[in-house]
């Protein structure tokens, strides 16, 4: 009696453990899921699923890895998927600060439409001093940083 009992034991044991998936059969499984998806690679060892590649972004990543992680016989996913770079900001574009002799030139003839306004340039930095009516204030300062100036150092009086 002992020794059936011990005998059904083993063959109940390895019966469970043939029934597993081996880990093609889950990469073949996991590949049918993600179907014509070339960005992104998942292999799998011990149960352990690695996804590789490139997801277009964070959402792409977690819905890829939850597709994987629900594949039966999974035990856990590694996901090393890296963003794109498409998501990156942009580089700063350059400034273009404009010489002082030519800064003064273009700043005298803006100036020069404003009654009471002077300036000055020194280093690139413009120095407005003077009075002007608080509605010419604006066009002012909008044409002088269209010349790119360093600085508007504004000491202007408003009426």
């Amino acid at each position: 009696m002992k020794m059936r009992s011990i005998l059904l034991g083993m063959c109940l044991s390895i019966a469970l453990v043939s029934c597993k998936p081996n880990d093609a059969d889950i990469e073949k499984a996991i590949q049918e899921k993600l179907g014509d998806e070339t960005s992104i690679q998942v292999t799998v060892q011990d149960g352990v699923a690695t996804i590789t590649g490139t997801c277009e972004d964070e959402i792409f990543k977690k819905n890829i890895e939850k597709s994987v992680r629900s594949t039966k016989g999974v035990k856990s996913v590694v996901n090393t998927c890296e963003l794109a770079r498409a998501n990156q900001e942009p580089a700063a574009a350059t400034v273009v600060i404009n010489s002082d002799a030519e800064l003064d030139k273009s700043i005298h003839k803006v100036v020069d439409a404003y009654d009471g306004v002077s300036a000055t340039v020194v280093g690139g930095v413009v120095t407005l001093s003077g009075e002007i009516k608080r509605d010419k204030l604006q066009p002012l300062m909008q044409s002088i940083q269209e010349l790119k100036p360093k600085k508007v150092d504004n000491k202007l009086i408003i009426k």
